[in-house]
């Protein structure tokens, strides 16, 4: 088995997650608690949002925010080609279309250019996705949007801290919906969380995520409870916030370390003329830092998987994102049919990029030893 020495991802844990979830343990209470809510009020406040709604996954709160807005069967939803397969799944799940849009080169995000060419009378929303934690440049879309009258759903699963004119991205749209996911920038073990500036919603979101029922469970007198709505269980657990308690806290102190790993990585190996790297140099656009991904120059393009293979054999964990542009993948290759001549610049990406890590869980000697191991690899393609 080969040794990663450097891995892509992975959890910064402590004491402190097990003494949180111990303390969850012991109150026997596991769901419906005080512990979701006050991880609720916590990711308000480093977001400055003004509502949260934590849920199971960062799928299920996209799908449960179109779910709320009443999407269904013969609408349609722009969505990036270039993207993780959950953003589309999440529209199709309704019954609605997700219709796909090219990406910019430089930062893998939407191209807002190509957006009004797919909008018709079926539209209902844009799905953006701050690509790698590059926010999308949104003001040009919040036009296109505000013209059509059309809801932006932020998907923020990558973006945790990105920030766009100094607003925390998800706070821009109507809502940002985030991930929690173990290789992300903090973790609940499995969870996501929906914000907006929307109340109404916000109240609609919190009952649907429960079944529709209007009474957590500490609020039933007698067992006694009823349903408004047709719901989901998408509840996030006691467990898994006491996690995101705990992780929240070290947020800060994780962001800045990946901003000093980026920028390290990035001197040591953006002179290389084999690779771009994928990066937005808007100067009002701040980068969570995700990871580094570098696309590899045409000519050697075609030996992405073997330079993958060295890498890995050096000890570096690497991933792809993603590794197809998603109107390719299976699914929506049969149901849509896919014509290679679109979503060129996803195409690109796909095939020839490769996701380098510069989480907090390397050092910066580490994240030296990294860039030395990329330029000696390439150092061998001409």
């Amino acid at each position: 088995i080969m040794k990663i020495k450097f891995p892509f991802g992975q959890p910064i844990l402590s004491n402190s997650e097990n003494y949180s979830i111990k303390k969850v343990l012991d109150s026997k209470i596991l769901v419906h608690g005080p512990i979701t809510s006050k991880f609720e009020d916590l990711f308000k406040k480093f977001t400055k949002a003004k509502e949260a709604v934590s849920v199971s996954s960062c799928t299920a709160g996209m799908h449960l925010v179109y779910f709320a807005l009443g999407i269904g069967k013969g609408d349609e939803i722009i969505v990036p080609a270039q993207t993780h397969i959950s953003t589309a799944h999440a529209v199709e799940l309704t019954g609605a279309k997700a219709v796909f849009v090219d990406c910019d080169l430089k930062t893998g995000n939407i191209l807002a250019s190509d957006i009004e060419k797919k909008i018709n009378r079926k539209t209902k929303a844009i799905a953006i996705v701050h690509f790698l934690g590059i926010p999308v440049d949104i003001s040009e879309i919040k036009k296109i949007a505000k013209k059509n009258n059309l809801f932006i759903l932020e998907d923020c699963a990558l973006a945790i801290g990105a920030k766009y004119n100094n607003k925390h991205v998800g706070t821009i749209g109507d809502v940002g919906v985030f991930s929690f996911y173990p290789v992300k920038h903090f973790t609940t073990g499995e969870g996501g969380i929906i914000i907006t500036k929307n109340k109404k919603l916000s109240k609609k979101l919190k009952l649907l995520r429960a079944f529709g029922v209007n009474k957590t469970f500490s609020e039933r007198k007698k067992g006694l409870y009823n349903s408004n709505y047709l719901g989901l269980n998408y509840r996030m657990s006691e467990i898994h916030a006491a996690i995101g308690c705990s992780q929240i806290k070290k947020l800060p102190s994780f962001l800045k370390q990946r901003k000093i790993n980026f920028d390290l990585m990035y001197k040591k190996i953006s002179n290389n003329k084999k690779i771009q790297v994928i990066k937005s140099n808007n100067k009002f656009l701040h980068s969570s830092n995700y990871c580094l991904s570098i696309i590899l120059r045409s000519d050697i393009s075609k030996k992405r998987d073997e330079i993958i293979k060295k890498l890995n054999k050096e000890g570096l964990g690497t991933s792809i994102y993603y590794p197809h542009p998603v109107p390719r993948m299976n699914y929506y290759k049969n149901k849509y049919k896919y014509d290679k001549k679109n979503f060129k610049n996803a195409t690109i990406i796909s095939d020839n990029s490769i996701a380098l890590p510069v989480g907090p869980h390397l050092k910066q000697n580490q994240i030296i030893k990294i860039s030395k191991i990329i330029n000696n690899i390439l150092e061998h393609y001409e």
